[in-house]
Order: C-alpha cells, then sequence, then structure tokens
C-alpha cells in the first residue's frame, strides 16, 4: 500500500478539520459577546424567575427503553445489508441463513427477557 491510497480520507480528514477551525474562528468573530451586563445576559423565561430545580430526573425506564431503541436500530442496521445480497449468497451455495437467525435468535430471546422483567412497563 501507497500513501496514494490514502490521499481521498486524509483530504477529507484536512477537510473536516478546516471546516471545524473555520467554524470555531467564525463563531468567535460573529458570536453574541457577554459585556452587556449581568441582567441582560442572564436567561430569559417569561420574565418570571424560575422556582425550584432547573434540571429534572430522569427515570430509569427511560434510559433502559432508549438503550433497546438502539440496540433494535442496529439490528435493522445488520439486517439491511443482510437482505441486499442473500439472493447472490445464495447462487454461491453458501450457508448464510444459519447466522442471522442465531443473530435474530439472540435478539428475540433478550426481548422476551426484557418483557418478562417487565423492562417496557411504564406504570410500574
Amino acid at each position: 500500500m501507497e500513501v496514494s491510497d490514502f490521499a481521498p480520507v486524509l483530504v477529507q480528514i484536512a477537510f473536516a478539520a478546516g471546516l471545524a477551525a473555520v467554524i470555531l474562528v467564525a463563531s468567535h468573530f460573529l458570536g453574541q459577546r457577554g459585556s452587556q451586563g449581568s441582567i441582560k445576559n442572564s436567561p430569559y423565561e417569561c420574565g418570571v424567575k424560575s422556582d425550584g430545580k432547573t434540571s429534572t430526573r430522569f427515570s430509569v425506564k427511560f434510559y433502559v427503553t432508549a438503550m433497546l431503541f438502539i440496540l433494535f436500530d442496529i439490528e435493522v442496521l445488520f439486517l439491511i445489508p443482510w437482505a441486499m445480497i442473500y439472493r447472490d449468497f445464495l447462487a454461491d451455495g453458501l450457508p448464510i441463513l444459519g447466522p442471522i437467525l442465531f443473530f435474530l435468535g439472540v435478539l428475540v430471546v433478550g426481548l422476551v427477557y426484557e418483557l418478562k422483567k417487565g423492562g417496557l412497563d411504564w406504570e410500574k
């Protein structure tokens, strides 16, 4: 392998770094300055000062549901390319159905486990 094989990747990395630098410099020169005073620079919330906590705590179930969503979203990302090349692998005589059924089986077992544990019940 030669350095010229990596030229497109190096150009893309240089472009991304240059764009990031341009955005940071532009925001520094064109962005708002906080020099009007503490009252002018304070966050405005309908003219009324906020009472109590400004941040709320989320339930753990929210995060479990988010992780399950990401898990099944990644599952789809694995299934789409597999579905696109399934016919090509059948023509070559390669066994491709077994590994994907194992993959789906593990995911179904995990989903059944989560359902049994109540990980998707919002009411509990």
